[in-house]
């Protein structure tokens, strides 16, 4: 645009070509389900949230089930529990609510808490669709990757213009049924040990030998 402003989510590809059918453009997953049929998707390009506050509270549910992380970002949402920062943790202020995870640091980004119900919310009918079981359904993979950055303007002292970026982010889910616990069964007698012939001498040596 000649203001130098870029519309986010604007991409350039064959569907808007001319003469061409327009078609759905597919989101990439990094990695795919072990089952895909007792699996289920969910996926957002160019969210207007912040990715460092997205990522950190995309890795605070990984690996829980769909209630529980639903439950905990509504805890979020009320500040009633924060947000471990493991890894952007410059200038991140401390708080006791940190303490269940055995950390000092914390936030409440409401807003990228928000995004990612929405995400949840998502999965689910994606999950019913499928007739999946979801009260058994758990967050198996998360990714949060920095997307194209919006360019804008802020007005300086001495008339001088600098840039006032944001920082958008794409963030994909995949859950999965969880797998029923298999009981182990039970040892079966222990095999008696093969031994060759210079491990039975070696032993011989060593029994011998020992004075």
């Amino acid at each position: 645009s000649s203001g130098g402003i870029l519309t986010v989510g604007s991409h350039l590809s064959a569907s808007t070509l001319p003469g061409i059918p327009k078609t759905a453009a597919m989101v990439k997953y990094s990695c795919e389900a072990k089952i895909p049929s007792k699996s289920c998707k969910a996926a957002g390009s160019d969210l207007r949230v912040h990715y460092k506050n997205t990522y950190e509270t995309a890795q605070a549910i990984k690996g829980r089930t769909l209630r529980n992380a639903q439950a905990y970002l509504e805890d979020v949402c009320q500040k009633r529990r924060c947000v471990p920062f493991r890894r952007y943790k410059g200038c991140i202020g401390r708080t006791p609510q940190a303490k269940e995870f055995k950390m000092s640091q914390g936030r409440w980004p409401i807003k990228s808490a928000k995004i990612l119900l929405d995400l949840l919310t998502n999965a689910e009918s994606n999950a019913e669709f499928k007739n999946l079981d979801i009260e058994n359904l758990v967050i198996t993979h998360v990714q949060v990757s920095e997307a194209q950055q919006g360019r804008r303007r802020t007005y300086r002292a001495h008339g001088r213009i600098n840039a006032y970026m944001n920082c958008p982010c794409h963030v994909q889910f995949i859950l999965s049924e969880q797998e029923e616990a298999v009981e182990k069964p039970e040892q079966e007698e222990a095999k008696p040990k093969k031994f060759t012939k210079k491990q039975l001498a070696k032993r011989r040596l060593q029994v011998g030998g020992a004075h």
